[in-house]
């Protein structure tokens, strides 16, 4: 069976630096785009970032471009999120999602991890 399961999340200080994890594991997980999305507290889901089946193709939510970096390691069947430079409105429970199609990126997500809390305060 397909499962996604999160790590790397914690409090962190404003300006710091973390690095989520998304360890994927029944399906070929190097034929599916993958995602991440998150949701703050009391709001709704806002997708944050994309990359294709070979990592070569990253997207980025404008309100995380040039401090969040997308990347997979096929090798190891896992996703990455480096976030760096975080502001207390990247406070989030962050899910990784697979893509409901493979090769093909539907953007429509049929999977999903439960989440990695992601706390950024002084």
């Amino acid at each position: 069976q397909v499962q996604l399961v999160e790590s790397g999340g914690g409090l962190v200080q404003p300006g710091g630096s973390l690095r989520l994890s998304c360890a994927a594991s029944g399906f070929t997980f190097s034929s599916y785009w993958m995602y991440w999305v998150r949701q703050a507290p009391g709001k709704g889901l806002e997708w944050v970032s994309a990359i294709n089946t070979g990592g070569g193709s990253t997207y980025y939510a404008d309100s995380v471009k040039g401090r969040f970096t997308i990347s997979r390691d096929n090798a190891k069947n896992t996703l990455y999120l480096q976030m760096n430079s975080l502001k207390p409105e990247d406070t989030a429970l962050y899910y990784c999602a697979r893509d409901s199609l493979p090769l093909v990126p539907s953007w429509g997500l049929d999977y999903w991890g439960q989440g990695t809390q992601v706390t950024v305060s002084s």
